[in-house]
């Protein structure tokens, strides 16, 4: 397959709607399948109390209808894949979003991949393979993930995804440390009221005060500020700011709008906030976009900078999370920022999920291989409640 622009009407070939081997079938994601496939979701990836169990199937069936068969953009099948084995029992799911990108003025077609899950019950260790072979038949130019696990790495690695090892990396500031247990300990068991960690938190939490109060590290109050924005804005300024990248989103019309609507509705991070930092001139020097709530950890969805001014960005997305009472916050890296976080006190890193790329256009592993992708975050999938909602509750 070559790279070929707009212009040349490079021909696309649709992906069979089944693919049938010995081990089973693999088709589009239908309506009647997704109580079957919310079920699995909750067993793989989600406790459920046998009482809320019902509601937790029912919630996440009908968000899975909302993302994977009722996107406005997408007409036929979806994009997402069944696999049922030979009996007609659910074998598999591979969660997959369309996108758009485009390089060199080339318009491709791309699939984020999300859950990948198989029943062991049923599934003697074809599904996950068999799968991923579909989508790669597909239409799509690129293939990407930013939430792998280490079982979806080894299935991927030998199908020469390539692995960008930054993107892999969590990133983590804490503010108040007791809050930050806190929280972790909430998270890991819901159940517990906040009333029994909280008191001790907020008792404990000034005595560290002094270490742990971030500082502007790389811009001056007089000269950059920091000012909120709504959805919509952020919305128009965003690919402005990403046009630097080779390979970049390509969102039509209202499609990022929509995204960022999408991305609204997580829950377990707090409320969705909208912030840019400016020169003294007015002049836009980044944006970005975090899930956060006083005395919880926030969640950093989106950060983009244009040139030297990723510091003064961080800066801002830093100081209004300590300011809204955040015990800490939480994001993926990227290659533009790093020298920036090493710079900062109290920050830590993590692996946190496998972000590969796979194409067979060779300017689009090029631009991969040079770190030349806009990935992660709204091209990505952890922005889905899937990647931590609660669900049933």
């Amino acid at each position: 397959m070559h790279l070929a622009s707009e212009d040349t009407g490079m021909e696309k070939l649709a992906a069979p709607s089944v693919l049938a081997t010995q081990h089973g079938t693999v088709r589009p994601l239908a309506a009647e399948d997704l109580e079957r496939v919310a079920a699995l979701f909750l067993t793989k990836f989600r406790r459920r109390r046998r009482h809320l169990l019902d509601r937790a199937i029912a919630e996440v069936a009908e968000y899975m209808r909302k993302i994977y068969l009722a996107p406005t953009d997408q007409s036929g099948a979806s994009s997402a894949l069944v696999q049922i084995n030979p009996q007609g029992d659910l074998g598999g799911f591979l969660g997959v979003l369309k996108a758009c990108y485009e390089l060199n003025g080339a318009v491709l077609n791309a699939a984020i991949i999300g859950p990948l899950m198989a029943d062991t019950g049923t599934d003697h260790g074809s599904a996950g393979p068999q799968l991923l072979r579909a989508v790669h038949q597909g239409e799509f130019d690129l293939h990407l993930t930013d939430s792998a696990n280490r079982v979806s790495l080894a299935f991927a690695r030998p199908m020469k995804y390539q692995l960008l090892p930054t993107h892999c990396l969590g990133w983590t500031r804490i503010f108040r440390p007791a809050a930050v247990a806190s929280a972790l300990v909430r998270g890991r068991w819901p159940g517990l009221s906040r009333f029994v960690l909280d008191p001790s938190a907020r008792a404990f939490d000034p005595f560290t005060r002094k270490r742990f109060e971030p500082t502007v590290q790389h811009s001056s109050s007089h000269r950059v500020h920091r000012q909120p924005m709504d959805a919509a804005q952020f919305a128009e300024r965003l690919p402005t700011i990403v046009s630097d990248y080779a390979l970049r989103p390509r969102w039509q019309d209202d499609e990022l709008l929509r995204l960022l609507a999408l991305a609204a509705e997580k829950r377990a991070d707090g409320p969705l906030h909208f912030s840019g930092t400016y020169d003294e001139a007015g002049k836009m020097l980044g944006c970005y976009a975090f899930y956060g709530q006083a005395g919880g950890i926030a969640n950093l969805l989106q950060i983009q900078s244009s040139g030297p001014h990723w510091g003064a960005t961080l800066d801002g997305l830093i100081e209004e999370a300590w300011n809204m009472g955040c015990a800490g916050i939480i994001g993926q890296t990227q290659n533009r920022f790093m020298p920036q976080l090493f710079s900062y006190k109290n920050v830590f890193f993590r692996y946190a999920g496998g972000t590969m790329v796979r194409s067979r256009i060779p300017e689009v592993a090029q631009a991969v291989r040079s770190g030349d992708i806009f990935i992660g975050g709204l091209m990505g999938d952890r922005w889905t409640r899937l990647s931590s909602d609660d669900f049933g509750r």
